[in-house]
């Protein structure tokens, strides 16, 4: 293929704002494989009967540690004069449009801002081509392929509206999309190693003991050799993390906060980007606060949240016996 004049469709930090940014986030192992230029270069070639060799033709705009409605981005790039985002989801989530929805829009507008483009002038904008894949590995779907549509959540139904989000879902589960497969070897190693975990599962052994198992399996078949060999506890901490149980990490993650102090608690919990819970967590404690005769700065100033939050929260609950009993004036 004869190569093509790359376009500075994009210039890191111009001109996105970082909502909050989360350190201590580990990528999931799906992500850490494909964030490899050349791999994600032979995943691109094999969803498109291309031939691109040099990696660097291959431009990463992902979204780095950023929270944006509760969606990190996986995978973005531009080659091709197309903008691609690739997500990997191990359960279904039928809103997948939506959230492209949100991701594209943001994504052009900092693509316009870094071009300085004239959206109100008398020329027409270029735009590169977008398109978004899912890679899911979980239950559910029998089926290799699945479109999902954003207009199938409007009121209307398929089709209606001035907009259109479309979703590629590619069922990367063992024995799925084998052309796809044959093509990348990495995807195929990437579906392999999940695989053998849930079979191991399956089987009754132990979380630790399933992956542990599953990375001595694939060293033996030479499947993610040169991962498993020499980053095995990288791989184990993201699995752990991420790829099974990131919900119950998350409990684990506030309590043993917790234990080390309430406000560090609170503060590891929002940067693992999971609002969900945020304020019943708070109402807990400072429930119990507010029994050990704790004011309202007090709270505030412990929990390292803003006063004003606090002050919101106790009016709220004020009338609850649980608050009134502790007599607090906000």
């Amino acid at each position: 293929m004869a190569k093509r004049k790359k376009r500075q469709w994009f210039k890191r930090g111009v001109w996105w704002k970082k909502i909050r940014q989360n350190r201590e986030h580990k990528d999931r192992l799906f992500r850490y494989l494909f964030q490899d230029k050349r791999n994600l270069l032979e995943l691109y070639n094999a969803l498109h009967d291309s031939n691109y060799t040099n990696p660097e033709e291959l431009e990463v705009v992902t979204m780095e540690d950023v929270i944006f409605m509760k969606m990190k981005n996986d995978l973005s790039f531009i080659i091709d004069s197309r903008l691609n985002l690739y997500e990997h989801q191990s359960t279904w989530n039928p809103n997948m449009p939506l959230r492209g929805l949100f991701y594209f829009s943001r994504q052009y507008e900092g693509l316009l801002g870094a071009e300085d483009a004239d959206v109100y002038g008398t020329k027409r904008v270029p735009l590169p081509t977008p398109e978004y894949i899912m890679f899911y590995n979980g239950s559910g779907m029998e089926e290799d392929r699945r479109a999902l549509y954003l207009s199938d959540s409007f009121s209307m139904g398929r089709g209606s509206g001035a907009l259109e989000c479309t979703c590629q879902v590619i069922n990367v589960g063992r024995g799925h999309n084998r052309e796809l497969m044959d093509k990348c070897r990495r995807l195929w190693e990437y579906s392999e190693f999940v695989s053998e975990i849930e079979a191991n599962i399956k089987k009754g052994l132990g979380r630790d003991e399933a992956i542990q198992s599953a990375i001595d399996r694939c060293i033996e078949r030479g499947i993610l050799t040169d991962i498993l060999k020499t980053e095995k506890s990288e791989v184990l901490h993201m699995i752990f993390l991420t790829e099974y149980d990131e919900k119950k990490h998350l409990r684990h993650t506030f309590e043993e906060g917790r234990e080390e102090g309430i406000a560090e608690g609170i503060e590891k919990g929002i940067a693992e980007g999971k609002r969900e819970g945020r304020e019943e967590m708070l109402l807990e404690l400072i429930q119990k606060k507010v029994a050990r005769g704790k004011s309202p700065e007090e709270i505030a100033q412990e929990l390292e949240e803003d006063i004003g939050t606090i002050r919101r929260l106790l009016d709220r609950e004020k009338s609850k016996e649980s608050i009134t009993n502790g007599k607090i004036n906000t």
